[in-house]
């Protein structure tokens, strides 16, 4: 019996130590996993902060030239070994960070709407139409069995003709220039004056018209002024492609020289860039302007009736008025000829082949583009820009990281910061007029990546947008209408609210980031928030010095030339002291001077710092406020900032810097360079490094420069 008892209570304290023991290496088993699993994950982002270093080192030693001193040349320390390696693509006038981007992003579009592409928004109707206008657009042979019927036949039937065509069919005592700029307008094509609606300079809540000069050829009145082989090419594609309209290889010389003499004495009469930005606007209503240009019967193509109390904002009224003069001094058929061509030139690009082969010629010369743009590059960037929006709803969903938004975010908050310190710090503003500036730049709005809804489930609005962009097979016939809908939804605009969300100006899509004053806000692009302006997992620095001093400087356009005209609402108001004004003035000249004297040795020309100051202020308020941002950031996260591999020597503001150079190394063709100085209100890449650092005393003291040395001016400019 005790034998039995025994037995049982030891076999009974036997089973107690092996549930024990193998509790207790079950909970060593799993408190083993749960280490191996952390380590294993902080090992896996370990990985890939490395990647992300990796690929950032090699980056920018392919970009670095380390044989320049960066205090003697920082663009070229920055960018030497990458302008020496780069080659432009034959299709392309320039090769930068944005390019290069831009073209990534476009072969993403290509493969989003190309129908073997799917995704969960595939059954939206906008998205389906936007499908259909791409293949419309890369099945060349429907293009060129379509032939140009579509576009004579809107000549004829809406234009009423073209002369130099008709000859002496064309009956000029019936000719009414007022009825064909009306119905060119409904067409989207403003080559003597535009008429567009857009929100009230002085009132930014409501929306108002604006009529200003329209546009040239060539872009620019400068190329006009002298003949070159720009303007013989030029003169050359207007007669090759009128003949080929004809089938008439006999096209008169004379009405071809006609035109082009019309169009250069349009051009004598345009405004510069610079006077554009200087000539007041005249602000005045529709009662007191009823006739002027006959405003209304524009607005009836989307069905909007003008009311006496319309605002119409008048730029280039001299402009305008000389037109007025030259319309008097030039025969009907000779202004119909020019006003025709016009609007055939701006449709080559959707015509068949032969007509591309001759525009691609005169691009050839005009700005060293070799050969055509490929055809799924030039229609998924002419979807992009017609139907955005809907373009972005499939690549937010697809395509980008969320939490390159989330990061961004942060970033701009703490440059923000920056930016109402360093007005605080300002020696050369009056506490009135600081106090204003301060509020201003608090009342900054941000807008990044994308508008909310595009991410959203619920697409009833947005699909009630695109409802008439409908298309069918007809290439030719989809660009009409689409010329005919941008036109009306401009025109729908007027009598309705100003909507503070709406991305229409821009679409999450474009590498870009800019700031609308009349908003008094900035926008940084979807696109843009990836390498390299933006890395994932990277040292901040890279990313501040990238990215942030983007941010940076559409935060100082609010501050600007131009930006500093308008109040903390985006009304264009005079909100600062007289004091202030005359001191700014004073500072702004510095800086019109210093890029005065820059030199496009590739051109053998001149910056015109009048033109570029705006861009030169926000290069050199932004570059700071990025870094002071930086700075603030390394202080609250010590040692966070890893070192990248092969460049160990160089400090994490020295590399803050050398990703600022980085972004903005570039190549372009000669072509391109002399349109950068005539038409950009941006500076060449080379000198926004340059001038911007030059003027930065912090930039002396990371890189041990001397004042007077290449890259560091004695006597600096500084406003920000």
């Amino acid at each position: 019996m005790s034998m039995e008892i025994n037995t049982s209570e030891q076999k009974s304290f036997k089973w107690k130590k092996f549930l024990i023991l193998f509790g207790i290496i079950t909970s060593l088993f799993i408190i083993a996993t749960i280490v191996l699993a952390i380590l294993f994950g902080i090992e896996r982002n370990q990985i890939k902060m490395y990647q992300s270093s990796s690929s950032s080192a090699n980056y920018l030693l392919e970009s670095i030239d380390e044989t320049i001193d960066p205090c003697e040349n920082f663009y070229q320390f920055t960018c030497g070994t990458w302008i020496k390696n780069t080659r432009i693509p034959y299709d392309q006038q320039s090769q930068n960070a944005f390019t290069q981007l831009q073209t990534q992003v476009i072969y993403d579009i290509i493969d989003l709407l190309s129908t073997s592409s799917t995704n969960e928004s595939i059954q939206l109707n906008s998205v389906i139409n936007a499908q259909h206008l791409y293949n419309s657009c890369i099945h060349e042979e429907a293009i060129e069995k379509d032939g140009i019927d579509g576009i004579l036949s809107v000549i004829h039937t809406q234009f009423n003709g073209w002369p130099i065509i008709e000859q002496s069919n064309w009956n000029e005592s019936t000719y009414n220039l007022l009825d064909v700029s009306v119905k060119l307008s409904q067409y989207n094509s403003f080559p003597l004056f535009y008429t567009l609606t857009y929100n009230d300079d002085e009132n930014s809540s409501a929306q108002c018209i604006y009529i200003g000069q329209g546009t040239l050829s060539l872009g620019d009145r400068n190329y006009y002024l002298n003949e070159s082989t720009i303007t013989q090419a030029y003169q050359k594609l207007m007669k090759d492609v009128i003949s080929a309209l004809t089938n008439n290889t006999l096209v008169n010389d004379s009405d071809i020289d006609e035109i082009f003499q019309f169009e250069k004495s349009l051009a004598q009469n345009f405004y510069t860039t610079v006077q554009q930005r200087e000539t007041p606007v005249y602000r005045l209503t529709f009662g007191s302007l009823f006739n002027f240009m006959n405003t209304s019967r524009i607005y009836l193509f989307g069905n909007v009736t003008l009311v006496h109390e319309d605002i119409i904002n008048v730029n280039d009224l001299g402009v305008l008025r000389n037109i007025s003069i030259l319309f008097d001094q030039n025969r009907p058929r000779t202004i119909q000829n020019y006003l025709i061509w016009r609007f055939v030139l701006n449709q080559i690009d959707h015509m068949p082949k032969r007509f591309r082969m001759m525009k691609q010629e005169f691009i050839k010369i005009f700005s060293g583009t070799a050969v055509e743009t490929s055809r799924p590059v030039k229609c998924a960037t002419y979807i992009t820009d017609n139907m955005g929006m809907v373009v972005s709803r499939l690549y937010i969903k697809k395509k980008f990281d969320e939490n390159a938004r989330q990061e961004s975010i942060e970033t701009v908050k703490n440059i923000h910061n920056v930016l109402s310190e360093m007005i605080n710090g300002s020696k050369w503003m009056n506490l009135l007029s600081k106090t204003v500036a301060i509020e201003k730049a608090q009342w900054i709005h941000e807008r990044i990546g994308y508008a909310d809804e595009l991410n959203g489930d619920n697409m009833t609005d947005f699909e009630q947008q695109y409802a008439e962009y409908k298309f069918n097979s007809s290439y030719i016939q989809n660009i009409l209408r689409m010329l005919q809908l941008n036109a009306k939804k401009n025109l729908l605009k007027l009598h309705k609210s100003v909507d503070r969300k709406n991305w229409d100006d821009t679409f999450p899509t474009t590498v870009n980031a800019y700031y609308r004053p009349s908003f008094n806000e900035i926008t940084l692009t979807a696109a843009i928030l990836q390498t390299p302006f933006f890395r994932k997992d990277a040292p901040k620095y890279l990313n501040y010095g990238a990215i942030g001093t983007i941010i940076g400087h559409e935060l100082t356009h609010a501050f600007d030339n131009d930006g500093r005209q308008y109040d903390k609402y985006g009304n264009r108001i005079p909100w600062w002291t007289y004091e202030t004004i005359n001191s700014f003035n004073e500072h702004k000249q510095c800086m019109i001077e210093q890029y005065n004297n820059y030199t496009i040795s590739q051109i053998n020309m001149n910056i015109n710092g009048k033109q570029t100051l705006s861009e030169n202020i926000a290069d050199n308020g932004g570059l700071k406020e990025a870094f002071y941002a930086y700075q603030k950031w390394s202080k609250m996260n010590p040692n966070v900032d890893q070192k990248l591999p092969s460049l160990t020597k160089y400090s994490e503001e020295q590399m803050f810097f050398m990703s600022y150079g980085s972004i903005w190394c570039s190549k372009s063709t000669d072509q391109a360079a002399l349109k950068i100085v005539l038409t950009d209100t941006h500076s060449p890449t080379e000198f926004r490094i340059l001038g911007s650092t030059s003027n930065f005393d912090e930039f002396d003291r990371v890189f041990g420069c001397k004042p007077g040395q290449g890259n560091s001016r004695i006597n600096k400019c500084v406003i920000w």
